[in-house]
C-alpha cells in the first residue's frame, strides 16, 4: 500500500498553522556563528570533508544573503554542489521518502514551481521572521528537493533566511531534530526555537 503523500499533508499544515505567534527576534550581534560552530565542532569531528563542504555552501549562503539574493530552487542548488562535491544538483524526479519510509513525498509537475512559490514567502513582511525561517527549513524538508543532503540543505536556508536580516543564531544543533510533515504543533515549536536560540548568549 503506497503511503499518504506527505508533501500535501505539509502545505494543508503550512497553510493553518498560526505562524503570528512566532517570537520577534533581536538583531544583537551573538557570541559565536552557531552554524560555523556546527561545522567546526561535531561535523568535522565525524568528517572533515563534510564540514568543509558544509562551510563552503554556508560561505555562498551568507554571501547570497548579504546581497538579498533571492530565494529559489536554482539558489539552493548552487548551495548544494557544494554540499555534495557535484557538478548537478537537481531537482528529483521521482517520490521521495524519509523516515524509513513512513513519508512519502509526491511529485507533480508542479511540484518544483510550488516549492519556489513557498520558498519566496520568505520575504513576507508580514510574517514574523522566525517564522519565516521555521517554514522555510520545513518546506526544504518535506519538499525534499533534492535525492541527497535534504537535511542539510534545510539548515542552510534557515540560517539564510535569518542572515538576510541581520541574525546569527549562536546554536543550531538544538535544531536538528525529527520533524513530522503532520505536525502542526512541532513547526510552531520550531520558530519558537529559533527565538529561544536567538535570545542564547553563550
Amino acid at each position: 500500500m503506497t503511503a499518504a503523500d506527505s508533501l500535501s499533508v505539509w502545505l494543508h499544515v503550512r497553510r493553518e498553522a498560526d505562524w503570528h505567534r512566532a517570537p520577534a527576534l533581536q538583531r544583537v550581534p551573538p557570541d559565536r556563528d552557531g552554524f560555523r560552530s556546527w561545522c567546526e565542532g561535531p561535523v568535522r569531528l565525524r568528517d572533515p570533508i563534510r564540514a568543509e563542504r558544509l562551510l563552503a555552501a554556508y560561505a555562498l549562503a551568507r554571501e547570497d544573503a548579504a546581497r538579498r539574493t533571492p530565494l529559489n530552487f536554482a539558489l539552493l542548488a548552487r548551495w548544494q554542489r557544494e554540499v555534495l562535491a557535484a557538478t548537478e544538483a537537481p531537482f528529483r524526479v521521482s517520490d521521495a521518502y524519509a523516515k524509513a519510509g513512513r513519508e512519502r513525498y509526491g511529485l507533480t509537475p508542479r511540484t518544483q514551481a510550488d516549492f519556489d512559490s513557498c520558498l519566496n514567502e520568505t520575504t513576507d513582511p508580514d510574517v514574523p521572521l522566525a517564522a519565516r525561517a521555521a517554514r522555510a527549513y520545513l518546506d526544504v524538508a518535506f519538499f525534499h528537493p533534492f535525492t541527497d543532503g535534504n537535511a542539510r540543505a534545510a539548515l542552510l536556508t534557515l540560517v539564510h533566511v535569518l542572515a538576510r536580516e541581520d541574525i546569527v543564531l549562536p546554536e543550531v544543533g538544538p535544531l536538528q531534530t525529527t520533524r513530522y510533515a503532520d505536525d502542526p504543533v512541532g513547526a510552531a515549536d520550531l520558530a519558537a526555537l529559533i527565538g529561544v536560540l536567538n535570545r542564547r548568549r553563550q
